[in-house]
This record gives C-alpha cells, sequence and structure tokens, in this order.
C-alpha cells in the first residue's frame, strides 16, 4: 500500500479524542523546534529522499523536514490534528495506526517521532519501522517535559504537575518524564547532541500553552473549573512586569538509532 491508501477510519481512542479537541490550541500555543536539530538528522541520513513525520500533530516537525528533504509524509491517527493549520506545503498526510503503517519496505531515509513515541512504544511498531526504514535509515524519537524559565515561575508550574494534576495524566507519561529512558528500542541507541526548544513568551501565552495539557483538560473535566486560572494569581505575582516577554526552555530528550544496521 501507499502512502496515500489510508486504510478505512476505526473509531477513535481516548487519547486521540482527546488531542484532537485541542488541535487549535495546539497549533497557536506549542513551541518550535529548533532548526539546528533538523541541519544534524539530515547530516545523519545517507540519503534525503523520503522522511516520516509519525504521529505528526500539527506539523511542527514536518514542516521543518522539507527543507532537508525531497518528500516528507506526515502520519497521524487523529484527522483532525492533520487539518489544523495552514501550513502544509509540501507534506503529503495521511490517517494511520502507528502499528500499521501504509508504507512499501525500505521506504524511508529518516523516521522521526516527536513528542508522541510514549502511546506506541511496542514491539508492534518498532518491527514496523524496521520494515519501512531502508538499511541506512535513521529513527529519531524526542520529548520534553518541565519547561524552565525561573525558580519562582518553575516552583508554581512543578507544584501544578505533581501535585494538583497527579492522576490526571494519561497512561506512557511517565516515560516522557523518565526522557524515554525507560524504553528499550530493539537496536543500540546514538547520543544527538544537546536540543532544546526555545521561546520568548508573555504570561498570556504562557498560561495558552499549560492549558493544553492534556492532564489539565482532565483536571478541568473532573472538577468543573480551570486549575490554570486557579494559579494566574501566583503566576502573575512570580513573573514580573505586566506584558514582559521571558525565555523558557525545554530540553530535549532522545531516543535514536539506526534499525537497521
Amino acid at each position: 500500500m501507499s502512502a496515500s491508501e489510508s486504510p478505512a477510519p476505526k473509531p477513535a481512542s481516548d487519547s486521540i479524542q482527546l488531542f484532537s479537541s485541542r488541535s487549535t490550541d495546539y497549533a497557536r500555543f506549542r513551541p518550535t523546534y529548533p532548526e539546528a536539530l533538523f541541519n544534524w538528522l539530515a547530516s545523519q541520513c545517507a540519503a534525503t529522499d523520503t522522511a516520516l513525520d509519525l504521529a505528526a500533530g500539527n506539523g511542527q516537525a514536518s514542516i521543518p523536514l522539507t527543507r532537508h528533504f525531497h518528500r516528507v509524509l506526515a502520519c497521524d491517527a487523529s484527522a483532525e490534528q492533520l487539518a489544523a493549520g495552514d501550513t502544509w506545503l509540501n507534506v503529503q498526510r495521511f490517517v494511520a495506526d502507528a502499528e500499521h503503517l501504509p508504507l512499501r519496505s525500505g521506504q524511508l531515509d529518516l523516521l522521526v517521532v516527536a513528542q508522541a513515541l510514549h502511546w506506541f512504544a511496542t514491539p508492534a511498531f518498532f518491527n514496523q519501522a524496521r520494515r519501512a526504514l531502508k538499511p541506512n535509515g535513521l529513527f529519531c524519537a524526542w520529548c520534553y517535559s518541565l519547561l524552565e524559565i525561573s525558580a519562582a515561575v518553575d516552583a508554581i508550574i512543578h507544584r501544578l504537575y505533581y501535585e494538583t494534576l497527579a492522576g490526571c495524566w494519561p497512561a506512557g507519561r511517565s516515560s516522557v518524564d523518565a526522557g524515554y529512558r525507560d524504553i528499550q528500542p530493539p537496536f543500540p541507541r546514538i547520543e544527538p547532541p544537546p536540543f532544546a526548544l526555545e521561546a520568548h513568551w508573555d504570561l498570556r501565552e504562557l498560561m495558552g500553552y499549560l492549558r493544553t495539557w492534556s492532564a489539565v483538560k482532565q483536571w478541568h473535566q473532573r472538577h468543573g473549573r480551570d486549575p490554570i486560572t486557579s494559579i494566574e494569581p501566583q503566576l502573575t505575582s512570580a513573573w514580573g512586569q505586566a506584558g514582559q516577554r521571558r525565555l523558557i526552555r525545554w530540553p530535549l530528550h532522545f531516543l535514536t538509532g539506526f534499525p537497521n544496521r
């Protein structure tokens, strides 16, 4: 089956429905990946013909790949996520499950999974990745957890994350907190250079980002109120001058290797 021949749709899982319902906010309030990361990915590939961004969401990793690869595919289990945003030029999108990729064997020079491997890090998926990649094809998954701003702001967000939202995170989030060190791929890892996401946001943008957290939505549904609104006075006090834009960093953690070498 070619990438353009999508399988018949099936009922969406709870996690797919959750992320689909927030696709617009994801497009507005998620930080962007550093260009240096994509330069490095391309430099590690023997060829730059075809790359796949799996669990592509709104295309945060797909779009930068088009600057380095002749053909970029973007796959997600959520059609709503793939429909979000208007910058998909030169990206071929299709809906599919990670464990049943409609790709021919040895098609990919690169397969990336940005902030999503913890949803499907199964032997069946890794078998699919190995099948779809060329002999020297690169697999690279990455994640980021808590942001870094300042000691005062970070302390408020840590309490939100670890105390208020405890029990609301979906299964798999612990792997993100572990930086994917708990996932054992069936191939040797390589260590990329250190990379981080960075953004200069005001407080409104930070709160918009916090509201994209899946646990925030779950807590809101359980308690009937927005936990971000509840901590807004604390954040405002710790933030400093009204309207001030501050540097925010999210260190990236990787699971990377060449499955077919």
